[in-house]
């Protein structure tokens, strides 16, 4: 069995990351991936990095339970998907909670002589997706706020602890979308995720 997990954020379920949440699924099912949701909101993650995190991060020692869990079901991922809003050119803060707390060596990478000093301990691991929605219109996040999500996530996240295989959709000027097109972007998420 394929597995995918999708690491899920925002706080209201009637918005449109909910719905390309609701697509993501279904996409998956259809290609025969177990799905395993890793919904921040209605788990109350606290993405707090607390002072004995952090000393556990020194350690490579990770103390916080609930983290340890996520790691467990991410190691067993083929298919990693994360999906959450842009809000202020960045991820919301139970979103880079996530990065601090669960990307964590000793855990989901360790420390090599590669040009990053990293490489994944996702060995099951062979293709990860960011799905993200703002308002921005995609012109001006790219020029203005030089994709700063991509810096941030794929770059100095994904790429630098040696995960490979990356895709970024971003779905720009959401609110001034028709209801066509926004049902255009879902079938396009729902037909993607199909495909292994």
């Amino acid at each position: 069995m394929k597995n995918a997990v999708i690491v899920y954020y925002h706080p209201y379920d009637g918005s449109f990351c909910h719905a390309i949440l609701e697509s993501t699924k279904k996409g998956l099912m259809t290609g025969g991936f177990s799905v395993d949701v890793i919904d921040l909101q209605a788990d109350n993650f606290n993405p707090v990095m607390s002072s004995a995190d952090l000393l556990g991060f020194v350690k490579h020692q990770m103390i916080d339970e609930q983290s340890k869990d996520y790691v467990r079901r991410l190691k067993k991922a083929n298919k990693l998907i994360f999906i959450f809003p842009i809000w202020w050119e960045l991820m919301p803060a139970m979103v880079k909670g996530f990065i601090d707390k669960v990307i964590f060596p000793g855990s989901t990478y360790e420390n090599d002589k590669t040009v990053t000093g990293m490489a994944s301990s996702l060995p099951n691991l062979k293709q990860t997706t960011m799905i993200t929605t703002m308002n921005t219109p995609k012109y001006v996040y790219q020029f203005i706020f030089g994709n700063a999500i991509k810096k941030a996530m794929i770059s100095g996240t994904f790429k630098k602890t040696g995960i490979k295989k990356i895709k970024w959709v971003n779905l720009s000027g959401v609110k001034s979308r028709t209801q066509e097109k926004r049902g255009t972007w879902l079938h396009k998420i729902e037909k993607d995720m199909a495909l292994k």
